[in-house]
C-alpha cells in the first residue's frame, strides 16, 4: 500500500453510497443487497429503498436529464440480503421521460415506483413557498442523540430546532406534530438527487410526535418532488439542510406526512408527501 501513487490508492465508499449500490446485468436491469447500516426497525430504511429505486434509473443507459418527480410505493417490507431492480423508459418525450421501475426479492415485488425525468432549461421562476423564519444555525444547535436509535437514524447528523423524537414517550398528546431540524449525512457527503430522496424519509412518523407514545407504522407510499438541479445542489455540498415536516390527517389508521427540504441559503431543493399507515 505504501508504494502506491496517491492517485491509485483504493477509493472508501461512504456508507450511502455502499448501500444504493446497483450491478447492472445484461438486461439492463441491476442486482443489489441491502446494508446493516441503513436497517429499521423492520428491514432497510426506505429511505434507502427510495434512493435505490432512483439510482437504477440514474444509472441506467437509456437515461435523459435530470430527475424532477420519484413516486415510491412500499409493498412489502424488504428481507436483508439481495435484490433486482428492474427500469424502463415507458415514454421519451422532447422534454420529459418517464420510467417504471420495480424491485423484486425471490420472484416477488417488494416495492414499485414510477420516476420523471426533465431536460431542464432557464425559464422565468420565483418561489412561493418560504423557510421558517430566523432560525438558529445548526452549528449553534445539539446534535440528537441517535445512539439508542434503528442502524439508519445514526447515519444522519439532527440538530433539532423543533419537534424531536420525544424522549421519553409520555403518551402526552400535542397540538400539532411539526419538525424542524437540520439535517445531513453522517458521516458528511455532498448532497446529489439519490440522498435528497433519501433524506425526505428521513423524518420520524408523525403519529409518534402528535400522541408521544409508539405505534406500528409504515410508509405506504411517498412522492417526492426535486426542485433543486444539479448544480444547486453541488451548491450545497455537505452542509446541514433545513427539513420541516407536518401532518395533515390522522384517520382510520392512516396519516399523511408534508415536509420541505431547504438550502442553508434559503433554496427550496424538494417536497415530499407521503402517506403512513399506523394501529393502534
Amino acid at each position: 500500500m505504501a508504494g502506491l501513487p496517491k492517485s491509485r490508492l483504493p477509493m472508501t465508499l461512504h456508507s450511502f453510497d455502499e448501500a444504493i449500490a446497483l450491478t447492472p446485468r445484461d438486461d439492463n436491469s441491476f442486482t443489489g443487497c441491502t446494508s446493516p447500516a441503513y436497517a429499521n426497525m423492520v428491514g432497510p430504511f426506505g429511505g434507502t429503498t427510495a434512493a435505490t429505486m432512483l439510482q437504477a434509473a440514474l444509472q441506467h443507459p437509456e437515461r435523459l436529464g435530470q430527475p424532477i418527480a420519484l413516486t415510491v410505493n412500499f409493498a412489502s417490507a424488504v428481507a436483508e440480503g439481495e435484490f433486482e431492480v428492474h427500469a424502463r423508459a415507458a415514454r421519451t418525450n422532447r422534454s420529459t421521460q418517464h420510467w417504471l421501475i420495480e424491485m423484486v426479492q425471490q420472484g416477488q415485488t417488494v416495492s414499485t415506483a414510477s420516476a420523471v425525468f426533465a431536460q431542464r432549461r432557464s425559464t422565468w421562476s420565483r418561489p412561493e413557498a418560504m423557510p421558517p423564519e430566523e432560525v438558529p444555525a445548526p452549528e449553534t444547535l445539539r446534535s440528537a442523540d441517535t445512539s439508542r436509535r434503528p442502524a439508519w437514524v445514526r447515519r444522519y447528523d439532527m440538530r433539532f430546532i423543533e419537534g424531536g423524537m420525544p424522549e421519553p414517550f409520555d403518551a402526552v398528546e400535542q397540538p400539532h406534530s411539526r419538525t424542524c431540524a437540520w439535517v445531513r449525512d453522517e458521516p458528511a457527503r455532498s448532497l446529489d438527487h439519490a440522498s435528497l430522496a433519501a433524506l425526505c424519509d428521513s423524518f420520524f412518523p408523525r403519529v409518534f410526535i402528535r400522541r408521544r407514545k409508539p405505534a406500528p407504522i409504515g410508509t405506504v407510499t411517498m412522492t417526492t418532488y426535486f426542485h433543486a438541479d444539479e448544480a444547486l445542489l453541488a451548491a450545497q455540498a455537505d452542509r446541514h439542510v433545513l427539513c420541516c415536516a407536518r401532518a395533515m390527517n390522522f384517520r382510520d389508521g392512516y396519516f399523511d406526512q408534508s415536509a420541505e427540504v431547504w438550502s442553508d441559503s434559503r433554496e427550496l431543493l424538494a417536497s415530499t408527501h407521503q402517506m403512513v399507515y399506523f394501529r393502534e
